[in-house]
């Protein structure tokens, strides 16, 4: 990985075809007709403004205060930039739900008319990537930078291309309110390893009104990122090494079984708690154990900093070993924007460079403005140094739960919601464990028959 820097000159990849990408954007984007993007702020490449960066992160007069410290960090990036450079970047909010849960951001490139910059995570990489819309910024960076991020740059690598740079590495584990864990007559001792341990701690957690263990129950790319680790810790897959397809195996089975437990014996809610926001969940009694991620961190410092809460890895099977999933969002560069060349050169000037400028707020934005590990090793490095994670549930993540995390994988849409039917059908409407694998098997198999497009492993 550290072989390429701006001077090697790699080829640049085949663009995949317009009709290829809308083919893999699903049929909801296809079937929006070129929207209006943003009531009142225009078309992202309509009048030869600013370059537009769709992002998630609210406005500064947000009520939560971590919401307002990493909008705030969006704003101070923007606001230097512009400060040095002739090409202007201006902002976009698109709350999350909108971002990640709707066709908005697909149906606005299938239209021409996407953001010139936008956040991406690993798991929705592929159907950009496939569409030709991810510009290269390989050019941008220099060899030091791209050893720098390591193994994490290598779900958003194509031929040896950088197309996204990561901002964070977010692992999963599992979370649990103390005093409530206590009243169970529940102790240190007590926390599982094993995942028989799991459902039976949670059926000790449960009452009528509280859930014992919250999994994701709305389908989507979050909810197979949160499954993900499961099915790992038992040796399955999705592909094999070679590319073959391996989801119809025991450790899938025995996945999707111990969801379909979890529900089917009363421990996990069909729907989550508190709208699904783990903190109101916990400070209002409604869960006792919930899995998430390290991001609740600076919620929890920000909105119940007097809230006992405790992490633990997740529990592994029988033989297994543990694993946990490590997303995090990551800045892309639209190659098909207004000055895509500008756009890719804010993203490595922001995310990729060794000056200290670009490494100290990549440390504020792991530890200070949000909470996640760093994703560079310099920025884990001078994160560590200056006491980001002396803080002891920031310490657990680094030191006991991310060593044991694999990256989000990245399936194009048609593999993503063939696991995601899997999950739905088993945990949620009874489905058979061993069909629904095997039915999810034979569709990817069927469509990688055909898949034309960037190595899914």
């Amino acid at each position: 990985m550290g072989t390429h820097d701006k001077d090697v000159g790699l080829p640049a990849p085949e663009a995949p075809t317009r009709r290829r990408f809308l083919a893999g954007a699903g049929t909801a984007a296809a079937a929006v007709a070129a929207p209006a993007l943003l009531g009142g702020c225009g078309l992202a490449n309509a009048d030869g403004g600013p370059l537009q960066f769709w992002n998630f992160y609210a406005p500064q007069q947000s009520p939560d205060p971590a919401v307002q410290a990493q909008a705030r960090w969006f704003t101070d990036l923007v606001e230097a930039w512009n400060a040095t450079h002739s090409a202007r970047i201006e902002l976009v909010y698109i709350p999350t739900s909108t971002y990640n849960g709707s066709a908005k951001l697909p149906s606005a490139f299938a239209a021409g008319q996407g953001p010139d910059i936008f956040l991406l995570s690993p798991g929705d990489f592929l159907r950009y990537h496939n569409g030709g819309v991810l510009a290269d910024l390989t050019p941008h960076l220099d060899r030091e930078v791209i050893d720098d991020y390591g193994a994490v740059l290598d779900s958003r690598m194509v031929d040896g291309r950088v197309y996204a740079l990561p901002m964070e590495v977010e692992p999963l584990a599992m979370f649990y309110r103390v005093d409530t864990w206590e009243r169970a007559g529940l102790s240190e001792g007590d926390i599982p390893t094993t995942w028989d341990a799991l459902l039976d701690v949670g059926d000790r957690l449960r009452t009528p009104t509280r859930a014992g263990l919250v999994f994701e129950t709305n389908p989507g790319y979050y909810q197979n990122f949160t499954w993900y680790p499961w099915m790992w810790q038992g040796g399955g897959d999705v592909l094999g090494r070679g590319g073959e397809v391996a989801f119809d195996s025991r450790a899938v089975r025995q996945a999707l079984a111990l969801w379909q437990d979890a529900v089917e014996g009363g421990i996990a809610p069909r729907t989550l708690p508190a709208a699904g926001d783990v903190i109101s969940a916990f400070t209002s009694d409604l869960a006792g154990m919930w899995q998430t991620g390290i991001w609740q961190v600076s919620s929890f410092r920000a909105f119940a900093p007097d809230l006992p809460y405790g992490v633990f890895p997740l529990p592994a099977p029988p033989g297994g070993e543990y694993r946990t999933c490590l997303g995090g969002w990551a800045f892309c560069a639209n190659a098909q924007g207004r000055d895509p060349e500008a756009a890719a050169a804010f993203c490595a000037w922001a995310l990729g460079t060794m000056a200290d400028a670009c490494v100290d707020r990549m440390v504020e934005w792991a530890t200070v403005a949000k909470s996640g590990i760093a994703p560079r090793a310099s920025v884990l490095r001078r994160a560590t140094e200056e006491g980001g994670y002396d803080f002891w549930a920031m310490r657990t993540f680094k030191d006991d739960i991310a060593p044991g995390g694999r990256p989000e994988p990245r399936y194009p849409p048609v593999v993503y919601k063939a696991i995601s039917d899997a999950v739905q059908s088993t945990m949620l409407a009874g489905g058979d464990v061993a069909g629904e694998a095997e039915r999810a098997a034979h569709a990817i198999e069927a469509y990688l028959k055909s898949y034309q497009g960037a190595s899914l492993i």
